[in-house]
């Protein structure tokens, strides 16, 4: 077992049994063969081989072994740098940040976790180099919030009618998940059964037509205030008490926001859910359609 951890911390990857690989360089060379030494040591048996090529294998398949390996790390790693960019996301959008300090310190946190793993990265494998990128975005984000750059002071939510939104194009980025599947349902089923959704970039969200609103979106009309995602803005504007949608609300808040506020029980599997919905369907309109299924079937379920 020690020695298995040792090779799993280097990075090395088992071949066939009880053999291991490591990419040809000197510190390789040096730790494997002290790991020979530690092996007999401990009463065991083990030799190192220094090989041009393994007979009946290609080396870009000696590669993809590496790269896979690695790619299961990263893809753990991914998980926790997705929550941390919700948090970002959320501020963006408008609720509070409480603690600039807690949330680098996530930040940080997922960046050494990245760096321990490009460490082992030989190959430079394609997934490495795409969340690399991602954390490079996530941290332009969080300088920003930080800085104060892209926040506005919390304000008041402003009460509003239902017909004041009925005849609207409702718009938002693309890639919907649970706030914006949400309140696309809510705006269905209690506002306007007509509604329309568009997604448009971010960057194009300034310049368009009086009758859209915008939503879940930075400066939206409809968006996070203080410590509420969309979903409870746009509950507590038009007054709307239900029992049935306070307790999907906390659902959504909690999925959205990561703030563990409230920690249902049936965020988890929802959030799942919509992961698959999100992963599995390419088109936004129809992943927008699917989220608001699922919404009905949760509302139905508590009647």
């Amino acid at each position: 077992m020690k020695i298995w951890r040792k090779l799993n911390r280097a990075g090395a990857v088992q071949f066939k049994g009880a053999a291991y690989l490591m990419p040809y360089n000197e510190r390789h060379y040096g730790f494997l063969d002290s790991l020979v030494s530690d092996v007999s040591s401990l009463g065991g048996e083990a030799a190192m081989i220094k090989a041009e090529h393994v007979e009946n294998m290609e080396d870009k398949n000696l590669v993809s072994l590496f790269n896979h390996q690695r790619e299961k790390e990263y893809n753990v790693q991914r998980k926790s740098l997705r929550n941390l960019k919700i948090k970002v996301d959320s501020i963006q959008k408008g609720s509070l940040l409480h603690d600039a300090d807690k949330l680098k310190s996530e930040f940080n946190g997922c960046l050494k976790e990245y760096e321990e793993v490009k460490k082992r990265d030989f190959f430079s494998s394609e997934v490495g180099n795409a969340l690399y990128k991602e954390i490079r975005v996530l941290q332009r984000k969080l300088d920003e919030i930080t800085r104060g750059e892209s926040r506005q002071p919390p304000c008041a939510i402003t009460p509003r009618k239902i017909n004041d939104y009925k005849g609207r194009t409702w718009v938002t980025r693309p890639k919907p998940f649970v706030d914006r599947m949400a309140t696309a349902w809510l705006v269905k089923k209690f506002i306007d059964s007509g509604a329309q959704f568009e997604f448009v970039r971010e960057e194009d969200l300034d310049r368009l037509e009086n009758n859209m609103i915008r939503y879940d979106v930075q400066n939206g009309e409809v968006t996070h205030v203080g410590d509420l995602c969309t979903f409870e803005v746009l509950l507590s504007t038009l007054n709307l008490k239900e029992k049935r949608l306070k307790k999907i609300a906390r659902i959504v808040h909690d999925i959205d926001m990561k703030d563990d506020k409230y920690t249902p029980p049936e965020a988890k599997g929802l959030e799942e859910i919509l992961l698959g919905i999100r992963k599995s369907t390419q088109d936004d309109k129809e992943a927008l359609e699917k989220g608001m299924t699922i919404f009905e079937m949760l509302y139905t379920a508590q009647a």
